[in-house]
C-alpha cells in the first residue's frame, strides 16, 4: 500500500524575492539551454540555480555546478529566502492552462510518498531510464540533502473520492499563484489539518500509484535511501525513506497527453513511393498531402480515424505525406517481431515505428536520436529547415495504455508520453535530512 506523509516543506519567502512567477522553473529536462539563461537573468534566487546550476569554465570536482547548487541552497536558507514551513502540510497544488485554443484545470497534492521497488508491486514504471541523468541527479540530491523537483504519479478513482476531498479542503483557502513562462498559472495550498491528511492517506492507501514523469527522479531516490542505509544511518522515521511526489487522479480531466512526434536522422533519402514499397508487406498506404505545412492536415486525419497503428510519415524527397495503416498481415508480423512484449505494449503506435518499422521493414538497429516535438507546428517548422530525411506523425499512449503496460511488468519505449503542462520546480522542495 502506497504510503503518504505530510511534512515541512520549504518554500520561498515571498516577502524576500517577491513574485513567485519569477523564480519557478520547468523541470531540469524540459530547459534548453536559452530558457537556462533566460531564467538565470529573471530573479537572482531563481530555482534554476538548484535544479539546473550552469557549467562554468573551471568547473573542477570541487567547485562545480551541484557544489553551487548546494551554496546557493544553504545561503537561501541562511538568509531566510527559503524557509520551511512551521507545520507539516499535504500540498494541494492545481495547475490552469491552454491547449489548441482550449482551457483545462488539472488538480493533485505534493506529499511524499514511501519508496518501495517496482516489483513490490505498488509504484509502477511505464518509461525506461538512462544511467546519466540518474547520476546527475543522484550529484545534486547527495549533496543538497533534498529533493528540489516532484516525481509526477497518478492513481485510480473513479469514484473522485480524493477530488471532492481537495476540492472541500481548498475551497475557503486563497491560493499561492504563479505563472510560468508558457502562461500555465499554478496554484499551491499548504494544508496541515490532520484530519484532512488522515483522510487523504487512507483514501490513496489501497491504490497503486503509476509514474507519469520522473522516473529518473524516482530511481534516484531508491539510490540515494540504498547510501543512506550503507551508512547506517536509514532509521525508519528518516525521510530518505520518502520521495517527494504530486499524485494526481488518472480520472482527472485536466491530465493531457501530448503525442510525441518524431523528425529523423540518418535515413536514406526516400520518395514517397519507395518508402511505400519498404511498408507494403505491414501497410496500407497512400499519399494524401504536399508540403510541411499539411502536417496539421495529415494529424487530423490521424486523430480522425483513431486507430491503432496509423502513421503519418513525410518525405523530404519529394516534400510528400503518406498515411500508413497497418493490415492484419502487419499485426501478425509486430506480434513476431515483439513476441518478448506482451500484448499491450505490441499495440503501442511508437512500439510499432520502432520495432516494426525502424527496426523490422527498413532493417536499421540503430538511428541517431531524433528530433522530438510536441505540436504540429513544430514539425512543420523542423521540416522547413531541410535537415530530415522522414517525419513520423504519431499518436500518444494514454493514461489507459500506461496503466495496461505498468501492471504487466513492461516499460513503453523512450517518449512514448508527455503529460502537458510539466509540474514547475520552485514551488515546495523536500528537505532529506
Amino acid at each position: 500500500m502506497p504510503e503518504i506523509q505530510a511534512f515541512r516543506g520549504i518554500r520561498y519567502n515571498l516577502a524576500r524575492v517577491g513574485a513567485l512567477s519569477d523564480v519557478i522553473a520547468p523541470p531540469y529536462d524540459v530547459i534548453s539551454p536559452d530558457l537556462q539563461e533566460a531564467l538565470y537573468r529573471r530573479h537572482p534566487n531563481n530555482v534554476i540555480r538548484l535544479i539546473l546550476n550552469r557549467i562554468e569554465s573551471g568547473d573542477d570536482e570541487t567547485n562545480n555546478r551541484y557544489s553551487r547548487a548546494k551554496r546557493f541552497y544553504r545561503s537561501w536558507l541562511a538568509d531566510n529566502i527559503l524557509v520551511p514551513d512551521a507545520d507539516p502540510a499535504v500540498y494541494v497544488y492545481q495547475q490552469e492552462f491552454e491547449v489548441e485554443g482550449r482551457r483545462y484545470s488539472r488538480t493533485g497534492f505534493m506529499s511524499r510518498v514511501k519508496l518501495s521497488h517496482f516489483h513490490e508491486g505498488q509504484i509502477f514504471p511505464h518509461e525506461e531510464t538512462l544511467r546519466g541523468p540518474k547520476m546527475d541527479q543522484l550529484m545534486l540530491m547527495t549533496v543538497c540533502r533534498a529533493n528540489m523537483s516532484q516525481v509526477f504519479g497518478l492513481y485510480p478513482d473513479p469514484e473522485n473520492r480524493s477530488q471532492a476531498l481537495l476540492d472541500d479542503a481548498v475551497a475557503e483557502r486563497a491560493p499561492l499563484e504563479a505563472v510560468d513562462h508558457l502562461g500555465v498559472v499554478h496554484r499551491l495550498w499548504p494544508i496541515s489539518d490532520a484530519e484532512f491528511i488522515a483522510r487523504l492517506a487512507e483514501l490513496i492507501g489501497p491504490r497503486p500509484i503509476f509514474i507519469a514523469d520522473g522516473h529518473h527522479r524516482y530511481e534516484t531516490a531508491l539510490e540515494y535511501r540504498e547510501q543512506i542505509r550503507d551508512m547506517g544511518l536509514l532509521k525508519p522515521d528518516h525521510p530518505a525513506n520518502y520521495v517527494l511526489m504530486h499524485c494526481t487522479a488518472m480520472e482527472d480531466p485536466g491530465l493531457i497527453v501530448l503525442p510525441t512526434h518524431r523528425l529523423l536522422r540518418g535515413l536514406p533519402d526516400w520518395s514517397a513511393k519507395e518508402l511505400a514499397e519498404k511498408l507494403q508487406p505491414a501497410f496500407a498506404v497512400q499519399t494524401v498531402a504536399q508540403g510541411p505545412e499539411a502536417a496539421a492536415d495529415v494529424w487530423q486525419m490521424i486523430e480522425t480515424a483513431g486507430e491503432r497503428g496509423t502513421l503519418g510519415l513525410f518525405t523530404r524527397k519529394d516534400q510528400t505525406w503518406s498515411l500508413a495503416k497497418i493490415r492484419a498481415e502487419g499485426w501478425e508480423m509486430m506480434d513476431q517481431a515483439a513476441s518478448d512484449h506482451t500484448p499491450e505494449w505490441r499495440r503501442l503506435d511508437v512500439a510499432i515505428l520502432h520495432r516494426l518499422v525502424l527496426r523490422g521493414l527498413f532493417a536499421i538497429e540503430e538511428l541517431p536520436e531524433p528530433k522530438y516535438v510536441h505540436l504540429v507546428s513544430e514539425v512543420v517548422e523542423g521540416l522547413q529547415s531541410g535537415e530530415f530525411p522522414l517525419a513520423a506523425l504519431v499518436a500518444p499512449a494514454t493514461v489507459q495504455d500506461i496503466r495496461d503496460v505498468s501492471m504487466q511488468g513492461e516499460r513503453m519505449p523512450a517518449k512514448s508520453t508527455y503529460f502537458y503542462p510539466k509540474l514547475c520546480s520552485g514551488l515546495v522542495i523536500n528537505p532529506l535530512e
